[in-house]
């Protein structure tokens, strides 16, 4: 379509035709638009000189779209839809009255975290959701997300698509957790110390090692690794049987530590934080619902991030 057809068109036109393919009817089309027949036949008329082709033809009552205007109609449909999309207010949602599943993909520690008070909070307001928290990982966050496993990701997302938002909630520290009953050790944590422990890391690929790693070894680091975990919930229980050290997200020991009677200390090097961001897609910006959940996610994990004491108070 060159700039001058363009110019001949403007976004009222396009919807006339929208109209005129659903209802094959002028009288039909015109009532559903609110304008008089001849208005209507003035904007076909308009449509045809814009387009260069008949794009509807009478038959017997009815009109029949030409191979053309077929061909044409569903890119003239998404691209109304688009737009309507961009241009509407925010749905008006009310989580009283709302029944459904709000979905949220997290990593198992983040689910021992934050999910106990999330579900509380959501279902003290939205009493008949249910919450699902859905297995995923930095890496495959943002595929889950595009087929639809969960509404929103709370991870590690790492250059993020353009067309998906990300909103960043808070920085994670590394620190380290131990079995004070198998390991006789002082806090803080030596360097020496740290290297001569025995170790055991949470790997859901089943890697023997771990980014982490890479960073130790730059500090001329290499820790002896006898034991990995799918999953952060194991490694308490791992580490009440093995006399080692697990360098894990400061959330994750906090939660552990008094569960299982371990020990929490910084980690002797300065490790590099992670930014943990929530991502959902472009498409759900302005989403009544999806906005509520988004802003209840927050709020949670922000309150109970203070009320552990976990950003002023540090080990």
């Amino acid at each position: 379509m060159n700039t001058k057809t363009l110019r001949n068109l403007d976004l009222n036109l396009l919807h006339v035709f929208s109209v005129l393919m659903e209802e094959k009817s002028v009288s039909k089309a015109a009532e559903r638009l609110f304008i008089g027949q001849p208005g209507l036949s003035g904007a076909l008329r308009r449509l045809r000189e814009a387009l260069d082709d008949e794009l509807f033809v009478r038959v017997g009552r009815g009109l029949q779209p030409t191979p053309r205007a077929l061909a044409i109609a569903p890119d003239i449909a998404r691209a109304l839809s688009t737009i309507e999309r961009a241009v509407r207010a925010p749905d008006v949602f009310d989580p009283a009255a709302w029944e459904g599943e709000l979905r949220i993909g997290m990593c198992d520690n983040f689910e021992v975290a934050f999910l106990g008070p999330l579900t509380a909070r959501i279902r003290e307001l939205a009493p008949r959701s249910c919450v699902l928290a859905v297995a995923s990982t930095k890496r495959d966050s943002v595929q889950l997300l595009e087929q639809g496993a969960y509404d929103v990701s709370v991870s590690v997302h790492e250059n993020p698509p353009s067309w998906h938002l990300c909103d960043p909630l808070f920085q994670q520290r590394l620190v380290c957790l131990y079995d004070p009953r198998q390991l006789n050790l002082t806090s803080p944590l030596s360097i020496n110390d740290y290297a001569k422990a025995q170790h055991v890391i949470v790997s859901s690929e089943g890697d023997g090692a771990t980014n982490l790693d890479s960073v130790l070894s730059a500090a001329g680091v290499r820790r002896d690794i006898v034991a990995g975990v799918s999953r952060h919930a194991s490694i308490a229980p791992l580490l009440l049987s093995v006399p080692a050290i697990a360098t894990v997200p400061e959330i994750t020991a906090y939660c552990l530590a008094p569960l299982y009677g371990l020990q929490v200390t910084a980690s002797p090097l300065e490790l590099p934080l992670e930014q943990i961001s929530m991502l959902y897609r472009r498409t759900d910006q302005m989403d009544g619902r999806s906005i509520w959940f988004r802003n209840i996610v927050k709020d949670v994990i922000s309150t109970t991030l203070a009320s552990r004491a976990m950003q002023d108070a540090r080990v």
